[in-house]
């Protein structure tokens, strides 16, 4: 059995933000981070005070994890980033809400005595004899301290507190991990009161100005006495002296909902599956006595859409997909009675449709819609109809004729809105052979049951509707309104673009109600549309028939594998300077190449330029790690290692530069792993600046038992992996803790991996802005954690 903490996290949305740029606006966004480490950073809206981010993660947390924190940020093109604020949340407290924290919470200003992170590893120790006694106080190393140096280091000293007493260790210079190793001993007195503490406080040291706090740890005297204590213990902040400024940073809406679950095996949970298959495959049982039938009832709408995502889960991983989307529908065509109401609200059948979409037709989404969204992207052409928005002075243009009038302006914008409306149009029809089999079949089975519940001439519309209501309303045009939350864009659209995506959603939305409700909205600056949108309508409705237009018998619905729900699609693409584990070079500096890099759910490939036909691949099932990588091992800044395991069980690394430290993932606080011979350990603590052993003298690390990443290729059957069930979810970014290594350097001279383990492994940011390595610029982020299982050849 396998015990899993899961948080997840929604940052919706912010309001009333403080202008930070000299044009009385902002470019916000947010950076997520457990336990002071970042695991997640959202894209940028830029120009706006009242952003929208609308983005979900799904963390895989260790148990003792103590707090969640969101700062929002205002990214600047020239310089640092501002800081705007940070929401804090502690365990107890999204713990103590049992359907999570969902709601408004205002920002608070960011001190940089509270803002600390790393450990410190101590033992001390009060002898039982002697006088008088010494407590003796071994200061010995610190792991993942802030940076607080412009050179992303600082120079820590630890300053420890007993009796009325100080005395501080040496400074350890442009270091994140001192290693101090002094013993500092302090006088007890018998007669010192219970309440006197230890304190151990660790600073940077500063020539010029004040040093900077690094964190802090306190030990009551008494617990020393009865116990020594040693061990890696957390640095804390200084109390809390940050003033409430009444909203004056602004909010930010989250929603957060802590999950503790015990996985077990596979076996255990079959007579869940045979209960909630019992309807799908039993027909003749009463159809309000099921196991589904009661799900339905009870299931209340904050968590119908939750209970959707799961139920499309299980039955695609059974092949039951369809006759489960047949059976709910069925349930609800039965209680409708006005057939313009028809999948209207938020039920479970609609939702279950709606992510069964999601699931199976993401890829069909992509290949549809993604070349018009670049364009319009690309373009950002001012467009406007409202004549109460419209600003002519964003159309302004320098000519002998002046600025542009209202109606000329009203007339481009009609222009391009038909431009655009047309591909997007000429898109979609023309993907009938591109759609999805499951969802066609899916879309059949269910005109047909329409037509069974509405069969007069005058409902003839409905068996259209139906579909279109699912396809356009619920797919397309959310995907046009929004292409961030489609993964069709790495970041949210300007107010600009997002305006002319907001026009061309409504005008989809026009379409997939069949025009039935053109001229009757409070919108009637549309009305020019209108010409366009009719014969649009009429070409959708060929288009429909010929979806459903498909045998039953050409698609045999067999299991979904998680591997299927992600698209096959490129992420980031660019260039970046790479280096693959060999001998000793003379100049390891020079050792890197420039090649171009695509990075897809499926593999990292690279080639020497992007239209060079040798390509080299590392697919995602074969990465063991992905790890950052010390600075002085190759005198290159932002450098991280990814290691492949093939067929043979032998260890590839590949070394990659990126652009920017904030690329990089930031360094985990635990314990130290010993290593051990023929099990890929070496027998000693794997410390961060102590050498492993080479890949070429161990073993294969053997996989570890857990649950399976969401986003994820599961193992192959028989393969060795996890014994969880498999999970996918949009936006999900499983997350699990890895210490940072630094690479080996063995007998033989060859670089490779430090020691680590199956079934834990590091995130990777990857940049932004449509190229590689700008993590720290905005962009989506992928999170590559350790694989079990699988094998096959690294690049």
């Amino acid at each position: 059995m396998a015990k899993t903490t899961s948080l997840h996290c929604r940052v919706v949305e912010g309001k009333d933000l403080p202008a930070k740029d000299v044009s009385g606006s902002s470019d916000p966004y947010c950076v997520v981070k457990v336990d002071d480490e970042v695991v997640a950073r959202t894209a940028t809206v830029w120009k706006s005070l009242n952003p929208f981010w609308g983005e979900e993660y799904t963390l895989r947390l260790p148990r003792g994890f103590r707090s969640l924190a969101v700062y929002v940020l205002d990214e600047d093109t020239i310089g640092q980033d501002d800081v705007i604020g940070k929401v804090s949340l502690s365990r107890r407290q999204i713990s103590a809400e049992p359907r999570g924290v969902d709601s408004w919470l205002s920002l608070a200003p960011v001190d940089p005595d509270e803002e600390v992170q790393g450990e410190i590893h101590l033992e001390l120790q009060v002898p039982e004899q002697g006088h008088p006694r010494v407590l003796r106080c071994h200061v010995i190393e610190a792991r993942d301290l802030a940076p607080r140096d412009l050179s992303g280091t600082s120079d820590p000293f630890a300053r420890v507190s007993c009796c009325r007493h100080t005395l501080e260790t040496a400074v350890i210079k442009k270091t994140r991990f001192p290693r101090w190793d002094e013993v500092l001993e302090f006088e007890v007195a018998e007669g010192e009161p219970g309440e006197a503490v230890l304190s151990v406080e660790v600073w940077d040291w500063d020539i010029v100005g004040k040093n900077d706090f690094l964190g802090r740890v306190e030990f009551p005297l008494d617990t020393i006495r009865t116990d020594p204590t040693k061990g890696w213990f957390q640095l804390l902040p200084f109390p809390s002296t940050t003033k409430d400024h009444g909203g004056q940073l602004g909010a930010v809406r989250l929603a957060v909902r802590l999950v503790e679950d015990r996985v077990l095996p596979p076996p255990y949970y079959q007579p869940l599956i045979q209960l909630l298959t019992e309807p799908i495959l039993c027909l003749g049982q009463p159809p309000d006595g099921t196991a589904l039938a009661v799900l339905e009832e009870v299931t209340s709408g904050e968590s119908r859409q939750d209970v959707a995502t799961k139920l499309v889960k299980i039955f695609l991983a059974q092949g039951l997909a369809v006759p489960l989307l047949d059976y709910l529908t069925t349930r609800e065509l039965a209680r409708t009675t006005d057939p313009n109401t028809l999948f209207r609200s938020n039920s479970l059948a609609s939702k279950s449709v709606e992510q069964f979409m999601k699931v199976v037709g993401l890829p069909y989404l992509h290949e549809v819609l993604k070349p018009v969204v670049n364009r319009i992207f690309e373009e950002k052409k001012y467009v406007e109809l409202d004549p109460g928005k419209m600003d002519l002075s964003r159309s302004r243009r320098i000519s002998f004729k002046g600025s542009l009038s209202e109606a000329r302006v009203q007339e481009s914008s009609l222009e391009l809105l038909k431009g655009y409306l047309g591909d997007i149009v000429d898109a979609i029809v023309g993907s009938v052979e591109k759609c999805p089999l499951l969802m066609r079949v899916a879309f059949k089975q269910l005109r047909r049951r329409v037509e069974e519940r509405f069969p007069s001439a005058q409902h003839e519309e409905v068996r259209y509707f139906s579909i279109s209501g699912f396809l356009f309303l619920r797919f397309f045009a959310p995907a046009v309104l929004t292409p961030k939350l489609f993964s069709l864009r790495e970041q949210h659209a300007d107010p600009r673009t997002g305006r002319t995506l907001l026009l061309l959603a409504k005008a989809l939305q026009s379409i997939g109600n069949l025009g039935l409700q053109l001229g009757q909205g409070k919108e009637p600056w549309m009305a020019p549309l209108h010409a366009v949108l009719l014969p649009s309508v009429t070409r959708v409705k060929a288009f429909l028939d010929n979806l459903v237009t498909v045998e039953s018998a050409e698609v045999g619905e067999e299991p979904v594998l998680p591997a299927l729900f992600r698209p096959p699609a490129t992420i980031k693409e660019g260039y970046l300077h790479t280096r693959t584990a060999g001998g000793p070079a003379l100049l390891p500096r020079f050792a890197f190449k420039k090649r171009y890099f695509w990075l897809s759910t499926e593999a990292l490939t690279y080639s020497k330029s992007p239209e060079w036909q040798v390509r080299c691949s590392i697919p995602v099932p074969w990465m063991r790690a992905v790890e950052r990588v010390d600075e002085g091992t190759f005198q290159h800044p932002h450098v991280m290692q990814i290691v492949a395991q093939d067929d043979a069980g032998q260890l590839h690394t590949t070394y990659i530069q990126c652009k920017r430290d904030a690329t990089l993932p930031p360094c985990p606080h635990r314990a130290p792993r010993s290593c051990g011979s023929g099990s890929g350990r070496c027998g000693r603590p794997a410390a961060p600046t102590r050498p492993c052993c080479p890949p070429a003298t161990r073993a294969p690390s053997a996989p570890a038992a857990g649950p399976a990443a969401c986003n994820l290729p599961a193992p192959r059957p028989g393969a060795a992996g996890p014994t969880a069930p498999w999970c996918w979810a949009s936006g999900v970014t499983p997350w699990t803790p890895r210490r940072r290594l630094r690479p080996s350097t063995g007998t033989c001279g060859r670089r490779g991996p430090g020691c680590g383990e199956a079934g834990g492994g590091w995130p990777v940011a990857w940049g932004s802005r449509g190229t590689l390595g700008a993590g720290g610029q905005g962009g989506s982020v992928l999170r590559v954690p350790l694989l079990q299982g699988g094998g096959g050849r690294g690049c």
